[in-house]
């Protein structure tokens, strides 16, 4: 029997700045507490590391340093995506150049192709990773189309795409994708408030952005659930459920950074259009923390 590529809590990283350029040393730091406190893996320059407003040698900069800073401890998975097929493939290989172990693209956002336009275009990423695992990233709230289960089975038969991150909240979605594709199809939440309940309806792990802040509780949610002892993630969830709706009490991941600043991990600068977290979320964000306690 086979088992699926990538398990547990992965981290969608931030991506630090300070004065408006990647506070690499910064980045140091997060990762090294990420795996330190026990995450199963690391996807930086996802939509939590601000991959919109990054250009393209940052991108590519912060791929390679997460590569550098890992050494091999956890798997990381690359953001490569884009609306535009050729720039996602030219990702998808600085990705595999840089020996990180997959990448995450996410369904192209903007111009809203249709179902058969969405699978040539994993199509022709697929072609060019020549085996390279990706992770297809479905997340309709910010790509505006959607990915049928239909389509995603069609999907997985293709040689190099190995998971999804599922971001669309629909828990009977993940039983029937499970029932539609291959048994190692790797299924990922991209929705930390349900993370537990789709580990229960199927799922084999949680790409992250509460674990950014609190690491450690994160992976023991995730660990919990994985081992089926539901009663125990169910007291971490209780632990973490405000943190996970607090980091979304504003345009993300302004609450997220502001938490890390407020940590002293990093600085909470964001870049336009994002804007620094609102004074009506702060308390939120802080009161969150305080119920998780030691993070």
């Amino acid at each position: 029997m086979s088992s699926p590529l990538f398990k547990g809590v992965v981290t969608a990283l931030v991506t630090p700045f300070r004065e408006g350029r990647i506070d690499e040393e910064a980045f140091r730091v997060l990762v090294e507490r990420q795996i330190a406190e026990g995450v199963h893996g690391l996807a930086p320059v996802g939509t939590t590391g601000e991959t919109a407003t990054l250009s393209h040698e940052e991108h590519k900069r912060v791929v390679e340093l997460c590569v550098e800073i890992n050494k091999g401890r956890v798997p990381v998975i690359a953001g490569a995506g884009s609306n535009a097929t050729a720039e996602a493939i030219d990702f998808v290989e600085h990705a595999r150049a840089m020996k990180a172990d997959a990448a995450l693209v996410v369904s192209p956002y903007y111009n809203r192709p249709s179902q058969e336009g969405i699978y040539q275009h994993y199509a022709a990423i697929d072609a060019a990773a020549k085996g390279f695992p990706i992770i297809v990233y479905n997340v309709p709230s910010r790509t505006g189309s959607d990915i049928s289960n239909e389509t995603m089975a069609r999907l997985a038969k293709l040689p190099s795409i190995k998971g999804v991150k599922d971001a669309t909240g629909d828990l009977v979605r993940a039983s029937l994708m499970r029932l539609e594709c291959p048994e190692d199809f790797c299924m990922l939440s991209g929705d930390d408030p349900s993370g537990v309940a789709y580990i229960a309806h199927g799922g084999h792990g949680l790409i992250s952005v509460t674990s950014n802040v609190a690491p450690r509780a994160s992976a023991a949610r995730m660990n919990a659930a994985l081992a089926g002892d539901f009663k125990t993630a169910r007291s971490w969830q209780d632990k973490l459920v405000r943190l996970d709706k607090a980091l979304f009490a504003d345009a993300s991941p302004a609450p997220t950074k502001f938490a890390l600043a407020d940590l002293g991990l990093c600085t909470e600068e964001v870049r336009l259009p994002i804007t620094p977290c609102s004074a009506a979320a702060r308390p939120l964000v802080l009161e969150a923390l305080r119920h998780v306690g030691d993070v």
